[in-house]
């Protein structure tokens, strides 16, 4: 599941001039009216609907991280919705927006346990995309269909809020009796949901349980599968990081389209403690001299063992003492940042980049808009100076985020840095009046815990302008 992109010029091949060319205006396929089966009153009603009958808390505490659940459903109406989200038809209509082989769609074949790729270079023309399923007997994988159907981004968005992580997605298009990758494991939580056709999947005991990587497995190594069945349209497969998998359209059936979103890549709480272990340290260090003094000469050339081993040992448990104490602060910067940088812009975002309502006084009552797309960090003051770093505030949000990017690949320096700037900092003295606004449905302006008035009204000044407040 890739992270981060950096915007790239695409330009359409000469050759794709047997594809039907769209009008600048319909850059996207053209959103169903296909009448949805999801609740979209908020992030939790969306899971909740998306797993039915299974409870959001049943499916929590049985079956996330710990084992498999296929969901069959019988009713045409989910069914239809399901198809809507994507078929085959739509792909063959955005062959003529300058889909590219690797970075838009991948087309292989697994041949004998092997992954067998059969990208060409440059743009992808639908002709030979249909040669590749009919002739070839060739899946087509295609990346993060969400940047171009809507109803995907509100699925996506929202299921973003419900983890608090990212959510990907690919769509797998297979002819009969052919088999698209080996049996192999991901590093993230996967929902399928079978779109078109039926597709029949083996499930295996994990290698490695909850894996941090993707790894292809022999069938030597992975036994019988612990679970064999089809997926039928309509029907919603979850399984856990880690799970080998591998999955054949059936004999009879003209194709199968299925879609994956995956989400909690780099999740864990070993992630965690990375993230926040480097702050803790240096914020120690500032405090406790012995932190500051000099490792052994030449340790470095040596192994780490004995007295340095216990030395180190109790630096950690001392740690681990004020953390239990409450005297430790913890900052998961990268991991929010990497987040809300990231992650899909609300839905319908043209609508939400002006501010809302009348400028706020210090009279006024507001509250935040987009609470699920906005994090606070405290983190060193990023500016070139003689002096100390000093903590300051971060407040980023992903209101401006590009839907055309998201989860395409790493991003470059400059469009980090782009995304950095959408960034509003603050004195540390204001964390606690943002706070009370995160927690609060509703408060005064007045009642901001700052310590002036020009200081309170500044503060809702600058987030109203954002269009991260909404004056009552």
């Amino acid at each position: 599941m890739p992270k981060k992109s950096k915007k790239k010029n695409v330009t359409r091949s000469k050759d794709d001039d047997d594809d039907e060319q769209l009008p600048s205006k319909q850059r996207r396929v053209e959103q169903s009216d296909t009448p949805s089966t999801l609740c979209f009153d908020s992030p939790a009603s969306l899971f909740e609907s998306l797993v039915q009958p299974v409870g959001t808390e049943q499916f929590f505490r049985e079956y996330w991280e710990k084992k498999p659940l296929h969901l069959q459903r019988s009713d045409n109406s989910t069914a239809s919705y399901y198809q809507s989200l994507f078929q085959l038809s739509d792909l063959q209509r955005l062959c003529s927006q300058g889909l590219q082989y690797y970075r838009d769609i991948n087309v292989v074949r697994c041949i004998n346990g092997k992954k067998k790729v059969l990208n060409r270079d440059g743009g992808v023309k639908s002709s030979i995309l249909s040669r590749n399923l009919v002739q070839n007997k060739a899946t087509i994988q295609f990346h993060q269909p969400q940047r171009f159907k809507d109803e995907l981004w509100r699925i996506q968005e929202k299921l973003e809020c419900f983890f608090g992580a990212l959510v990907g997605s690919n769509v797998y298009i297979t002819p009969q009796e052919s088999q698209g990758l080996p049996a192999h494991y991901d590093d993230v939580e996967v929902f399928i949901l079978q779109l078109e056709g039926r597709k029949r999947w083996r499930l295996y005991s994990p290698t490695v349980p909850l894996a941090a990587e993707y790894s292809v497995e022999s069938e030597e190594k992975i036994g019988s599968p612990t679970h064999d069945f089809i997926l039928e349209a309509g029907d919603l497969l979850y399984f856990p990081r880690g799970t080998i998998h591998q999955a054949n359209t059936p004999a009879g059936v003209d194709h199968s389209t299925h879609l994956t979103l995956s989400t909690y890549q780099r999740m864990s709480w070993g992630d965690l403690l990375l993230d926040i272990f480097p702050s803790m340290l240096c914020d120690s260090s500032r405090t406790d001299v012995s932190l500051r003094e000099g490792i052994h000469r030449r340790l470095l050339l040596t192994s780490i063992e004995g007295q340095d081993t216990s030395r180190l040992a109790a630096y950690l448990r001392s740690l681990a003492d004020e953390m239990d104490k409450g005297m430790q602060t913890f900052r998961s910067t990268h991991m929010k940042r990497d987040f809300i940088i990231n992650r899909l812009p609300p839905y319908s975002q043209q609508q939400l980049l002006t501010p809302s309502g009348s400028i706020p006084t210090l009279e006024d009552t507001v509250c935040l808009r987009f609470k699920d797309h906005m994090v606070i960090t405290v983190e060193p003051n990023q500016e070139k100076t003689d002096e100390a770093a000093v903590l300051v505030v971060i407040v980023l949000h992903s209101l401006k985020n590009q839907r055309e990017n998201h989860m395409m690949g790493e991003s470059g320096e400059e469009e980090e840095e782009q995304n950095i700037s959408r960034g509003l900092q603050f004195p540390l003295s204001h964390l606690q009046a943002l706070q009370q606004l995160q927690q609060a449905e509703q408060l005064a302006v007045a009642q901001l815990q700052l310590p002036t008035q020009e200081a309170k009204l500044s503060l809702v000044l600058a987030l109203w302008c954002e269009s991260l407040l909404h004056v009552l």
